[in-house]
């Protein structure tokens, strides 16, 4: 018999972590010791329940997913995280591994493939669902065809709240930095991908399927 497993789910969506709860919980040995609905809740409640696995959205409300990510391994460097997002594209499942997560799903993966990643996570095995495993071996690759894999995980943040439209306070505010230090590394990101402005920033971000 296996020994139970406790996960936290983080999604800001309450019926899918309704849904994702009644599916895990099938499973005589997986059971959901906390949810959360944003990455504020989610680490207060990883401190508090002391999950065997976390399952973390990375299309979160405030922080995102990957500065939470960061923030729960900082926190607990032995934390088994498994990042579960509709992202297809191979730069948000590179970017939630070098945070350290050990492994990424996305959502339109059929509910087999989720469970058994619950299973490796837990056994500390680095997992990604197949419907992404070939474009990352091809991301790999050819990183040079792709300019934001040079990004940090904190300057990948920063990157995707400047492109929702949040300003430099909004921004230190959700990554829990100074605005000052958020403007910084705005620059450091622009500096990286060789633009100049926000609207190449965008255009740079269209091409690049980063933003639909």
């Amino acid at each position: 018999m296996r020994e139970i497993l406790g996960l936290l789910l983080v999604d800001d969506h309450a019926v899918v972590r309704e849904g994702y709860r009644r599916l895990l919980e099938r499973r005589s040995d997986l059971r959901i010791v906390g949810e959360a609905g944003d990455a504020a809740e989610g680490y207060r409640l990883y401190k508090e329940c002391g999950p065997d696995v976390a399952i973390l959205d990375l299309s979160l409300p405030d922080t995102g997913g990957i500065e939470l990510i960061k923030r729960l391994i900082q926190r607990d460097p032995q934390a088994r995280i498994l990042a579960f997002s509709m992202h297809r594209d191979p730069l948000f499942a590179t970017q939630a591994l070098r945070a350290g997560a050990l492994g990424y799903v996305t959502k339109s993966s059929s509910p087999d493939i989720l469970i058994q990643a619950v299973y490796q996570v837990a056994a500390r095995q680095r997992v990604l669902s197949p419907d992404i495993a070939p474009d990352m071996a091809l991301t790999l690759l050819d990183g040079a065809a792709d300019p934001f894999r040079e990004l940090s995980p904190r300057e990948f943040e920063v990157l995707r709240l400047v492109l929702d439209g949040h300003n430099a306070e909004e921004i230190g505010e959700a990554l829990h930095i100074s605005p000052k230090t958020a403007q910084n590394i705005h620059y450091q990101v622009k500096a990286k991908l060789g633009v100049r402005t926000d609207i190449e920033l965008m255009r740079l971000a269209l091409r690049q399927n980063l933003v639909q």
